[in-house]
């Protein structure tokens, strides 16, 4: 009987097998819908108890070390979950999509993922954590343009900097005594220390905290429509699932999360383009997760609490998240345009993608009855369970924020705020609009019935989100920041800027890095194996009849050095014999065989010259 099946071996073994559907669209789109809903299947059978349902598996020795495949428990569960079911939609939202290689990019980003999610061990978690990297570098330069690509190679630059500083970080763990296993981590000061340091940096760098996260904000919008969709999922909330795992209750996080939230949303007021906004807004959703994972201390109710509440805004977020940008992404494929200097007026064509937009909307800004009121509520009350005033204001400011401008700005300057349409357009494809209808479901029913989601999470929850008192701030909040932005809405157009972010300071060195390597770097490259090659070819050469090798080589170094104190004639002459030699092919001339005198000198005369190198190097010196 079959103890356990890895839900991300689904999609990264399934996605070899999406190349051979090519020229088949329609069995490729029911192929790649078919993948998710075997992994969600997969799921349901772990959670009856068909398969394992809690424990460890799949593990194997490698130089003495367990590696472990599946460790699987409530908040592995939870994650894998909101995972698959994100996918779906994700698919649903793409299969008109007719680039193989994409599929199979976001298929295999899917998996890798899932690896992150069930690694019950440090170089597991590491192997994922890479091609996780790898597989989100393609779908961002599947933007297919220039920006796309040089996003693409700053994206890949951070990320190859983060998997460096996890891979030291674990050798540096493992050196200092610590163990193979992926568990939290034992924080302390000192230079014992610098391992887990250095884990927790890499962790840093993939949820976005300042000023490691203005990698999300360039490379998300430069993918293709359907590309950032998937993007806006993955990367990051595995990374706090991993701080989750291994750094619950450090309270550095506390601070950095209530600096993202609110880091998020000074840079979406200054941003012009629709998805990079939304992007900004990815940063400060996550600051939620990360304070509440800095509260979590275990055995404390708070801690509980906020750990609860991370894992829910965790699972609330993929979804409204993913009907944001594909509500954006939807007006991006029908119009061409991104700008919100260049959109407005557009609704009378889109209606129906600007209602299903409204619900991520409101999602994100923490509407009753929708999930995020469910969630990002639960971080805010832990903050006050525990005391901490100015990190509650803080994730409160961000709170109007994020309503002004994903639930205001945003959608009045895409879809009003002139009184002609700048432009023609179209529902999108109907696959694109069932997408984002089936996610935006996800959302009311998770707000309408809480329940379904609490019941999942890591600890039993002992909250009541439709408190009275609740429901009434958070109502007042939202409805003052609605009568602000109508009374300031003339002043909250977009503008045609560009915002400069912490990648500035790496920008303009990997221009020159990227500039280094195509020029000089390429030349030595070049020079080398021009002249390896040519060595290599001098040697063939040389081997088919050494003798004659040596005797052709000896009459044109001869040539050579009479050439230049020969007269004028004898100069002709000589350059039409050294054209004559050069023609010359050592296999053409007559063999010389040595005897097996010579042939022993030789040998003996090499052995003694490697023996004196050796001894001159010390190399026999025990």
């Amino acid at each position: 009987m079959i103890e356990w099946i890895h839900p991300g071996f689904i999609y990264i073994f399934g996605a070899f097998l999406v190349p051979f559907l090519k020229g088949r669209e329609r069995l490729k789109q029911v192929y790649v819908l078919l993948l998710p809903t075997l992994a969600f299947v997969t799921l349901i059978l772990m959670s009856k108890g068909v398969l394992l349902s809690e424990g460890k598996t799949w593990i194997v020795t490698f130089m003495g070390y367990e590696l472990i495949l599946g460790r699987i428990d409530l908040l592995s569960m939870v994650f894998a979950y909101v995972f698959v079911i994100a996918s779906f939609c994700m698919f649903l939202y793409s299969i008109h999509i007719k680039e193989d290689w994409q599929h199979v990019a976001a298929l295999v980003y899917i998996g890798s993922t899932l690896g992150v999610v069930f690694a019950g061990d440090l170089l597991t978690l590491f192997f994922f954590w890479e091609m996780m990297a790898c597989a989100s570098l393609f779908i961002v330069w599947y933007g297919k343009t220039k920006s796309a690509s040089s996003a693409g190679f700053r994206y890949i630059m951070v990320h190859s900097f983060g998997g460096v500083c996890l891979l030291a970080g674990v050798l540096i763990h493992l050196q200092n005594g610590g163990s193979l296993a992926f568990d939290s981590f034992t924080w302390g000061i000192g230079s014992e220390y610098l391992g887990i340091y250095l884990i927790l940096l890499a962790f840093l760098i993939n949820v976005a905290v300042p000023p490691l996260g203005a990698w999300l904000a360039d490379a998300y919008p430069e993918a293709s429509v359907t590309g950032a969709v998937f993007l806006t999922a993955f990367t990051t909330k595995s990374a706090v699932y991993v701080l989750i795992r291994g750094f619950p209750g450090v309270e550095m996080l506390i601070w950095l999360g209530a600096i993202m939230a609110l880091y998020g949303v000074v840079f979406a007021v200054l941003e012009n383009d629709i998805r990079r906004l939304l992007a900004y807004h990815i940063i400060s959703q996550v600051g939620y997760m990360v304070c509440g994972v800095g509260m979590g201390v275990f055995g404390t109710a708070a801690g509980e609490m906020a750990i609860n509440g991370s894992t829910a805004h965790a699972f609330s977020h993929i979804l409204y998240k993913a009907v944001l940008f594909m509500g954006m992404g939807a007006v991006i494929e029908v119009t061409g345009r991104r700008k919100l200097t260049e959109l407005g007026g557009i609704y009378k064509y889109m209606p129906i993608t600007f209602w299903l937009y409204m619900i991520g909307a409101f999602s994100i800004s923490g509407f009753p009855l929708f999930n995020g009121f469910i969630s990002k509520t639960m971080v805010v009350y832990a903050s006050g369970m525990w005391g901490y005033s100015t990190i509650w204001l803080m994730l409160e400011l961000a709170s109007v924020g994020t309503f002004l401008h994903t639930g205001l700005k945003l959608p009045w300057g895409v879809w009003f705020a002139r009184d002609t349409p700048v432009c023609e357009a179209r529902e999108p494809p109907l696959n694109m609009l069932a997408a984002m209808g089936l996610t935006g479901f996800l959302c009311v029913l998770l707000g309408v019935y809480p329940k379904i989601l609490y019941n999942i999470l890591p600890y039993p929850v002992h909250y009541e989100p439709y408190g009275a008192g609740h429901v009434i701030a958070m109502c007042q909040l939202l409805v003052f920041t609605f009568v602000a932005f109508w009374m300031l809405r003339d002043k909250l157009h977009g503008t045609p800027t560009i915002t400069l972010d912490t990648d500035w300071f790496y920008r303009l060195p990997g221009k020159w890095v990227i500039r280094f390597c195509k020029g000089p770097l390429m030349a030595f490259a070049s020079f080398m194996d021009r002249n390896v090659m040519k060595l290599a070819g001098f040697f063939v050469w040389f081997s088919k009849n050494p003798f004659a090798a040596l005797k052709i080589k000896g009459e044109e170094t001869r040539l050579k050095m009479e050439k230049p104190i020969a007269a004028s004639e004898e100069a002709v002459k000589h350059e039409r014999d050294l054209e004559e030699i050069r023609k010359r092919q050592p296999e053409r001339e007559p063999m010389v065989r040595l005897n097996i005198g010579t042939a022993m000198l030789l040998v003996l005369l090499l052995i003694a010259v490697y023996l004196i190198a050796m001894l001159i190097h010390g190399w026999l010196v025990t």
